[in-house]
């Protein structure tokens, strides 16, 4: 698959034209090992070293779409598992003026990341455990867990806003989860595989 038949891909799923676009704008090639860059539009999750992959289009874009970014700026985004920074820049590609922060565990990835995104100074990327948040800049518009937890996430509610969204990984299912008020409301949608959160 070529970057072409990955966006008619995208586009048959019914993704919205600013996901898509962010697809379309953003070089997944620039976010992988250079052994890899010819795969770099296959629709399947590719390894960024250290044990670690940039997961597979389709579900990033799922992701964002359960993240409910379109047509929205100055959002407080933070992504945990960041990772080669791949999703940090299609979440800037589709909310230009939102303030975005990722976390990643892995020190290697998080200083190769930055490298990669320095251009980019609304997004600040932090090497620390992504298990506790970011609590110095909370609370965010919108949480994204980019890999698998064995449980709810719950220590992370308090960091979204009243009216925010998280959207995580619990086993095999991603959840998207609303607080309205001190109202917690999670939907689930099963069927997917990514690589664990790291804990200390």
């Amino acid at each position: 698959m070529n970057k072409k038949q990955l966006i008619s891909y995208l586009r048959e799923e019914g993704f919205s034209n600013e996901i898509i676009s962010a697809f379309e704008n953003i070089k997944r090639e620039n976010f992988i090992s250079e052994e890899y860059k010819k795969y770099a539009y296959q629709n399947e999750p590719l390894p960024i070293g250290l044990g670690q992959t940039i997961s597979q289009p389709y579900t990033i874009a799922f992701m964002l779409g359960l993240l409910e970014i379109e047509n929205k700026d100055n959002l407080k985004i933070l992504e945990i598992g960041s990772g080669s920074g791949y999703v940090l820049a299609l979440i800037n590609e589709i909310s230009k003026n939102s303030e975005i922060y990722g976390i990643e565990r892995i020190k290697d990835l998080a200083e190769s990341s930055k490298r990669v995104l320095k251009d980019k100074k609304n997004i600040e990327i932090f090497n620390s455990d992504g298990n506790k948040g970011l609590k110095e800049e909370a609370p965010f518009d919108r949480i994204l867990i980019s890999a698998s937890a064995d449980r709810m996430p719950e220590n992370l509610y308090s960091q979204l806003k009243e009216d925010g969204i998280m959207v995580c990984v619990v086993g095999n299912s991603i959840y998207q989860i609303k607080r309205d008020k001190d109202k917690i409301n999670k939907k689930e949608y099963p069927g997917f595989v990514f690589v664990p959160l790291i804990e200390d």
